[in-house]
């Protein structure tokens, strides 16, 4: 093979200049032409405000190069052809990615793999969008961890490699045409956070400096600003985690600890479905799929419309459908009511929070789902059955976060046992009988 003088950087869930170690290997073969290529598989399916939350992502990347004198370049269509054609335009003789542990990912980077090879030139995997690739830690068989507390352990003592910097110096490449991204066909009354590199870093900047130390103690509370925010920017590769952990280093707190705690979550969930890849669609305990479960009917509707009674439910539904974001806490709240109080099998409501989440990641989402079910890897006890009330009293004290996004219960003494209010409905279910059922079905496929 001739030596490089010309490469494709091929952008994906990397969309930064900084701390990207296969964009810095792409900058030492020579000329770099930056590469995005709008993928129907991936665009198609996903909801309107992660499209427009990608446009924006490819706007403020495009930015940043014209900065440094490129450009990004964009392409429509079949990501396998569109990247050999590319590369044959500006003569590279090696294209650079992140490599991509999903199961649609892994298997298109190996159909590009085989198709750039007939061509002589060579796919480089350099980095991922993860501290620790999936499939690295094992335990001493060498199997992979079915629970997330050994993994996290394993997982900090396998460690990480350090922030890099981006490039200073490079020479870019163009292509002769450049594609449009389709519209992303976003609600006007959508509230997305800003996208890119710059707006990534400082969100978590300020969450550092001001934040998380008190994460343990406050991360749990809907009412509050004191999450990061930062899923959506980790979900494009905005921010790598490297640098989230790089900084955490330097912490000695409580609440620092936990952040670590949960990016590993999120790193252990990839890990989940490197390996069964299976169980994005499927129970990754087979058992459950032998519950009786309801079928979807006007009950998923009033829990998609944030009109079930339940008002830390409805107020989680409502956030969801206005910012494409929804707090954790109320997440899990949201999952066991559908699962456990309507009966409604998991994937129908994984399915509605892929297609409105700004931060749809497909790994964190259904096995964030799996464990509210009782179905998934170190899933609670499927006896855990969120108590929507308690649960809104508990972690939303003063009803703040109810008012705010339940806005006919605002003037309620307590928001979260509102009884009869003008404008919105009474309870579609009683929870304490659903429990009661939720159990029974349970014991039912326990006894077979």
């Amino acid at each position: 093979m001739a030596s490089p003088t010309a490469a494709v950087m091929w952008f994906r869930r990397d969309l930064r200049l900084g701390d990207n170690p296969a964009l810095l290997e792409a900058c030492s073969d020579g000329a770099v032409l930056p590469l995005f290529v709008v993928d129907d598989a991936l665009w198609r399916p996903s909801g309107s405000p992660r499209r427009v939350y990608l446009a924006a992502s490819l706007r403020a990347l495009d930015e940043s190069l014209r900065e440094l004198s490129g450009r990004l370049v964009l392409t429509h269509g079949d990501p396998v052809s569109r990247v050999v054609a590319a590369a044959r335009e500006v003569d590279a003789r090696r294209v650079h990615i992140a490599a991509d542990y999903g199961p649609y990912g892994a298997r298109r980077d190996e159909a590009a793999e085989r198709a750039l090879a007939e061509h002589d030139i060579e796919l480089v995997r350099t980095g991922s969008p993860y501290a620790v690739a999936p499939g690295r830690v094992r335990n001493q068989e060498g199997n992979a961890y079915r629970v997330y507390t050994p993994f996290s352990k394993a997982w900090a003592a396998h460690g990480w490699r350090g922030p890099v910097d981006a490039p200073r110096h490079s020479t870019w490449l163009e292509m002769s045409r450049s594609a449009q991204l389709p519209d992303p066909g976003l609600r006007a009354e959508m509230e997305l956070p800003e996208a890119g590199e710059q707006a990534a870093r400082r969100r978590w900047r300020e969450f550092f400096d001001s934040s998380v130390d008190d994460y343990a103690a406050d991360r749990d509370r809907p009412d509050l600003d004191a999450t990061s925010r930062l899923s959506v920017h980790l979900k494009w590769g905005e921010i790598h985690p490297r640098t989230l952990l790089a900084d955490l280093g330097r912490k000695r707190s409580k609440g620092a600890e936990t952040f670590r705690k949960e990016l590993a979550w999120r790193e252990f969930y990839a890990d989940v479905l490197f390996h069964r890849p299976d169980s994005a669609r499927d129970y990754l305990r087979s058992e459950f799929a032998r519950m009786d479960y309801d079928d979807p009917g006007e009950q998923l509707q009033a829990w998609k419309d944030g009109r079930t009674g339940y008002p830390i439910v409805d107020a989680g539904m409502r956030q969801l459908a206005r910012t494409g974001w929804m707090h954790n806490r109320v997440r899990m709240i949201v999952a066991s009511f559908l699962v456990k109080d309507l009966h409604v099998e998991w994937q129908h409501g994984a399915r509605h929070f892929m297609e409105h989440l700004v931060d749809g990641d497909l790994a964190s989402n259904q096995h964030g789902w799996q464990w509210v079910a009782g179905c998934g890897t170190d899933a609670a006890p499927y006896f855990r059955i969120f108590n929507p009330t308690t649960q809104g009293r508990r972690f939303d004290p003063d009803g703040d976060y109810v008012r705010r996004w339940v806005p006919e219960l605002a003037d309620v003494a307590d928001p979260h046992e509102p009884g009869q209010v003008a404008g919105y409905p009474a309870p579609i279910v009683d929870h304490a009988t659903e429990r009661d059922e939720s159990l029974a079905r349970y014991e039912r496929i326990r006894a077979t």
